[in-house]
């Protein structure tokens, strides 16, 4: 066995397991989590054209209602800020009270969260919108929660020859649930459509927002409850991970039992050896110590900033490809559409991009990072990002112009394939690998917070800076920008850069937790080194 073979034979036993079915009940389990985390998090962004219509329309006025831009930055962003503090603070948790303790509060959380989402209150819209950001903040610190802990419980789980497969097919859950607030949002716009039809804005100010059309944000907010609520009692079967119990509880004979109901196989608990093991110095060090910088403080600046430039293209164009649609005159505009004709056409949208892009994405990831390995990976991903939206910038105004449109959509699905078969999957995969296991998951916190630092620049940033330069032609409300052109410039320039800082990250394909995190290695030299000393203290004598 690679280095660190003659360590836990718990540990061994892990790194060398065949693919089994508790791994893939592990995906299922973890991965409906970031099933829910992406339904939750991006369904917010084909209702808020419904919101301004529901909330804020003037019928004098010639266009239908939209969100002011303090409100739609705040609709739009504070679950991401939720899921930072989230991330920090349950990554943080995690490696205090054990994966499985922490992993239900965020389950629970999120089901609650969800469903209060969809009964915001209020007398006013401004209450409306109040309510509404409350509960999705506390929405979005469930959601963070699930990032290190998922990660760190399949990592812990896995073997070595599949463990980036089986992180990716976790993550690639993500892509699941984008689809799925697609097609949710598709299917009760449509049946509301059909069920109550109203005139084109332009044809009726008044009767193009039907009543019932306050009913389908909501719904498609509370159904965010529903594939959390029914995972919530397997999370809660699931034992703690061995790497934990023996790693940082420091109980081999649990770590033992445990991992011998999993792996239907006997499994010596060895305690004498891991006492040896977790006392050696490598085991020893904490986050903010010089010992910790030295072997560990490039790596998390690296999948720190990877993240945090990833998360800022990657979360502006998902969060806004409507107005870029609309930009580019693939969905009508505003007054020729009633309110649920409008939510019909931004959700369809999105899922072909969902359906085109995005999901094959992660999958090619699934097949392909135990083949490649997360560095080859991660390079070819910012690389070809940059490509397709120097693509898209460069000859922007062709793209615009009438018949050019389904070219724009194709190129701006190949930046979300190269996104999901790239950083977006690694950045999550390689934090949850190359930390030793009592910083596990707060190390993983850190850097997937710095991500979401970054989509909170995306969310906020790309709504002022994509507005025209034209101030007449901006949105109600805003200030002129830079215009989609040369945001999409400035993107580009965080993938180049996203390139450069992806050789800080370390290459962890077919090697063992212990190995990359370097708690092996001093074990097995103060084991060495006790067996050299002792025969010349017995000659000393």
């Amino acid at each position: 066995m690679a280095r660190g073979g003659d360590g836990l034979q718990v540990l061994s036993a892990l790194d060398a397991a065949k693919t089994q079915w508790y791994h893939f009940t592990a995906i299922i389990v973890a991965g409906m989590g970031f099933f829910t985390d992406a339904y939750d998090l991006f369904c917010i962004s084909l209702v808020t054209k419904l919101l301004g219509r529901i909330y804020y329309t003037d019928t004098s006025k010639d266009n239908p209602g939209s969100l002011p831009p303090n409100v739609a930055a705040a609709v739009n962003g504070v679950a991401f800020c939720g899921t930072l503090a989230g991330q920090l603070f349950f990554g943080w948790l995690g490696d205090k009270l054990g994966r499985k303790s922490v992993y239900g509060m965020t389950l629970m959380l999120m089901v609650i969260c969800s469903i209060a989402s969809g009964l915001s209150f209020g007398h006013t819209p401004t209450g409306v919108m109040a309510t509404l950001c409350f509960f999705r903040f506390w929405l979005g610190f469930g959601i963070g929660g699930d990032y290190p802990l998922s990660a760190t419980i399949m990592s812990e789980y896995a073997n070595k020859k599949t463990r980036g497969a089986f992180i990716a097919a976790v993550f690639a859950m993500q892509g699941f649930g984008i689809l799925a607030g697609g097609i949710v949002t598709l299917i009760i716009s449509a049946a509301f459509r059909a069920g109550y039809p109203a005139p084109a804005y332009k044809d009726d100010h008044f009767n193009s927002t039907v009543p019932q059309s306050d009913f389908v944000w909501r719904i498609i907010l509370m159904l965010g409850a529903l594939p959390a609520l029914l995972t919530y009692y397997w999370r809660m079967k699931m034992p703690e991970t061995a790497r934990y119990t023996a790693l940082v509880a420091k109980n081999a004979k649990q770590a033992a039992a445990d991992m011998s109901k999993v792996l239907h196989t006997e499994i010596v608990d060895e305690q004498e050896k891991l006492d040896q093991m977790v006392t050696a110095e490598s085991n020893t060090f904490g986050l903010f110590s010089r010992e910790f910088a030295r072997r560990h403080g490039l790596h998390l600046v690296g999948t720190a900033t990877t993240w945090f430039l990833l998360d800022i293209a990657f979360y502006s164009q998902n969060l806004f490809q409507k107005d870029i649609f609309t930009a580019i005159n693939w969905i009508p505009k505003a007054n020729t559409m009633s309110a649920l004709e409008e939510v019909f056409r931004i959700s369809r949208a999105q899922t072909l991009i969902a359906l085109c892009g995005t999901v094959p994405g992660y999958w090619f990831t699934v097949a392909l990072i135990d083949v490649v390995g997360r560095f080859a990976i991660q390079l070819l991903g910012f690389f070809m990002m940059t490509v397709f939206m120097l693509g898209l910038a460069i000859p922007y105004h062709h793209w615009t112009t009438a018949g050019n449109h389904i070219g724009f959509v194709v190129m701006y699905g190949f930046t979300f394939f190269f996104a999901n078969f790239g950083p977006n999957s690694t950045t999550f995969i390689v934090p949850a690998e190359i930390f030793p296991a009592r910083l596990r998951s707060t190390c993983h916190g850190i850097s997937a917070a710095s991500g979401k630092a970054g989509a909170i620049i995306g969310a906020f940033g790309f709504l002022y800076a994509a507005q025209n330069q034209d101030k007449s032609k901006a949105d109600a409300g805003y200030p002129a920008g830079i215009g989609v052109r040369n945001s999409l410039f400035v993107l580009a320039g965080c993938n180049m850069l996203g390139f450069v800082l992806t050789f800080l990250v370390p290459e962890s394909k077919g090697k063992s937790l212990e190995e990359m995190s370097g708690e092996a290695d001093d074990a097995e030299e103060e084991a060495v080194g006790a067996r050299a000393v002792r025969p010349s203290e017995t000659q000393m004598v």
